[in-house]
Order: structure tokens, then sequence, then C-alpha cells
């Protein structure tokens, strides 16, 4: 049960005859004792013709997920089972980061055994499950004196996925693909490409191409007695394995520009993946800190990033270190054959970057190995701004830092790895392409 507003208001009325009539002192008592015996009174009978919130049906619809950013409609449908009729405010427990538009309270009248709907604008602000348990239904009389209260449950899911905004710069990935896969006029031949076909030469092509013992099977029915030039067609092998592994421990908890490493590790792992995809390779994917949060193995075709993106969805950063001695026998587990494996991590600083450099070598001996690391834009600001004390301080402190993720990646290549630095926006498309770069010179 509970009071109100109204109730406190005729509570109050009975001061007004007290005052009007000027009573003494125990007249107005006796007058503010009757007052509260009535005012107590309606508030039972009140409380008698309202309708009981227990007795109620509750049916949820929303949709099973949708990506960060857009707005999805969560709809209840409350119907009264009992006999007197519904006047009641519903209150849906979403939690804060589900974002929902305006007040989540909605004032309900419903006859018996009668239905109403109501719905609300989502708009989240994390990703992951964003979870309702519980609907509280507080139940009104006709003089909306005192009311019954009860929470009912009436679970609902949300899941939140990534948004892949790095989706803009897969079309044109596809085309440079498109290129390097021959189905274009422009060709290419290079170390560890596969034969595709014969066509006849024509001005511009490679002399190193020319196929001379097809050549001296085609005689050219225009000139008796000489034959035309054949040159073979070359495509890029496919069918290339591709790991990545995304470091979802402390270091990616830490924001650069406006969002945490973490996310645009996600956001670059799925670029990769739907590029790789298309190219016929073989992906698969790891999030990895002490122990395995996620991973997508198996997939392919549109199931690849749907598949992604449901496992990114409820992984988080861990305010933990990263184990990467148990990393190698993550990927055995993974794959056995020659692979691209992509590190998705933070390479800046020499004393986190420790435990990285002493596998790398493992690693590096049977893959090929990329090392891609967020670097942060507002370092390069801070370098360039020294009018007083303070900032001079914040260059030096800034420059050291550059010095650090230098080298970092210094001993990342000595050790025969690759490096891939970038800011949030441009990492996904720098990391796509590097892929391109190794798949056109055949070194996947």
């Amino acid at each position: 049960m509970t009071l109100t507003g109204r109730f406190t208001l005729l509570l109050a009325l009975g001061v007004v005859p007290v005052v009007l009539l000027g009573a003494d002192a125990g007249t107005a008592w006796a007058v503010m004792g009757g007052w509260l015996a009535l005012a107590i009174a309606l508030g039972a009978v009140d409380l008698a013709f309202a309708a009981s919130p227990r007795r109620l049906a509750l049916d949820r619809e929303l949709p099973a997920r949708l990506r960060l950013g857009e707005t999805a409609t969560s709809e209840l449908v409350v119907r009264n089972l009992g006999p007197r009729r519904l006047r009641a405010v519903v209150r849906d427990g979403w939690v804060p980061s589900s974002g929902v538009h305006g007040p989540n309270r909605t004032a309900v009248d419903v006859p018996p055994g009668e239905g109403r709907r109501f719905a609300l604008r989502l708009t989240p602000t994390r990703r992951g499950d964003r979870r309702t348990e519980a609907v509280t239904v507080r139940s009104f009389g006709p003089l909306g004196l005192w009311a019954r209260q009860a929470t009912l449950a009436a679970p609902g899911r949300l899941r939140v996925l990534p948004p892949f905004h790095s989706r803009a710069h897969l079309p044109a990935r596809l085309t440079r693909l498109r290129e390097l896969d021959g189905r274009t006029p422009i060709l290419i031949r290079g170390q560890g490409t596969e034969f595709d076909s014969l066509r006849e030469y024509v001005r511009g092509d490679d002399v190193r191409s020319i196929d001379w013992r097809a050549t001296a099977r085609r005689a050219d029915p225009e000139s008796y007695g000489s034959t035309r030039l054949m040159v073979r067609t070359w495509r890029p092998e496919r069918d290339r394995r591709i790991v990545i592994v995304v470091d979802t421990s402390r270091t990616a908890a830490a924001r650069v520009g406006d969002e945490p490493r973490l996310d645009t590790s996600f956001e670059t792992a799925l670029l990769l993946a739907a590029l790789a995809s298309h190219a016929g390779d073989r992906v698969d994917f790891l999030a990895w800190d002490r122990r395995l949060r996620g991973r997508v193995h198996g997939a392919s075709g549109p199931d690849l990033l749907a598949r992604m993106v449901d496992a990114m969805a409820g992984i988080e950063a861990e305010l933990i270190e990263a184990d990467w001695a148990a990393l190698p026998a993550q990927v055995r587990g993974v794959t056995s054959r020659r692979a691209l494996i992509v590190l998705l991590t933070a390479a800046d600083s020499p004393g986190s970057a420790r435990g990285l450099l002493s596998v790398l070598p493992q690693l590096t001996a049977r893959h090929r190995v990329v090392v891609a690391s967020v670097a942060d834009p507002s370092l390069a600001d801070a370098v360039a701004r020294r009018g007083d004390l303070a900032e001079v301080y914040a260059a030096a402190a800034a420059e050291r830092s550059r010095l650090d993720a230098d080298r970092v990646a210094a001993a990342i290549r000595h050790l025969g790895a690759s490096t891939v630095s970038a800011s949030p926006l441009e990492l996904p498309p720098a990391v796509a392409d590097r892929y391109l770069e190794l798949k056109a010179a055949g070194q996947l």
C-alpha cells in the first residue's frame, strides 16, 4: 500500500475549519482527530475498490537484437484479469544504459477482461545485453487516495551489437580485391599466386607472363606458319587462414578519442573479416586475455559476421593482465596450417608489451603476424603546444609516449612481425589495406 499526494492534501485540508472557527486547543485537537479518522476511512474504502495489481497478465514484445546507435521499440501488453477496473501507473524497469526515451512511467486504464498496449522507445548507449526483469504496477482506487503496489516479473533482453561503422570502407576495398582477383582487366602475377587461365597477349602485358608452350600450340589462322602469343593470368591464392585475436585485457579499456580501444578493435576485426571472407579466405576470431572470452570458428559467408557481432556484443574489457604465454596454444587449437595472425592490442608501452614480445618468436616461426594498435591522435597535438610551462611538461610526456610506442614497434618488427598503428577512425581501413598488400604479394 502507498499513499498519494491527494491523501496528503486531504489531511492538510483539516486545518481549514480549525482556522476558520478559531477553536481553542482542545476543540482543535478533536476536530483534527475526527478529520484524520475520516481521511483514513476514505482511504481504506478507496483501497478496497482498487484493482489488485497482482491479477494482471504481462506480455512483452521487443526485437532480439539491434546495432548500437539504432532505436528499438519495446511493447508491453497489460491484461486485467480481475473483476475491478484497473487505474494504475506502470513503470517498466529498464536499466539506464537502455536509453529509454522520455519517462518510463505510463498511466493505464483497463476495464475488467481487457488489455492495453504501450510502447517505449529505446536507444541503447552500450553494447551487450540490456535487460529488464520486472514491471512495477501502482493501482489506485476511484478517489486516488491510497494505492496498491506490486512488482511483477516480466523479463526482457535486448542484445546490442557493435555498430560496424567501418563497413563504409568495405566497397573500396572490395574493388581493389576484385582487381587482385582477376575479375577486371588488371591482372597481377606475384609470389604465391595461382594460375587462372590463358588468353592472347595484348599491349601492356608483362612479357614474363608469356606461356611459350601454349604459344607454340596456338596457330595464327590469319598468317600461315605463325603463332599467337599466349599469356597466363593469375589470381591470388584462396582458402588462406586468417586468425584475428582481440586483446580484452586492461589495456583495451583505455579510451582513445570517443570510444574504448576494445570497440576500435571490434570495428577493425569486422572489416577485416568481411573483406577476407569475400576473398575466399577462412577467418577465425578469438577474444583473449587470461581466458577465452569469445570464439568464432568454422563460419563463412554471411554467417561469419553474424556470429562475430553476436560474440562481441557481450564482451567487455577485463582489468587484468593478458596471459600472452597461452596464446600460441589457442592459435594451434584453431589451425595447424600457416596463417595470417592479426593481433589487435595496445603496443605503446614497453612494460605492457613485454609479454607479447616474449611469445612473438613462437608465432612468427610458423605464421605471418601483424600487430595492430590504436594510436592516440591527441599526442601529436600535445607535442605541438608549448605555450606555457604546463604545456611544455605535457609535450614532454607526449613525446616520451610516442618514443615508447616507436621502441615497441621496432622490437615487434625485429622479431619478424609487422605493425599497423593509426587513429581509431583510420585503423580499420589501415589493417584492411595491409591485408590486401600481403595478399597481392602472395605472403599469406
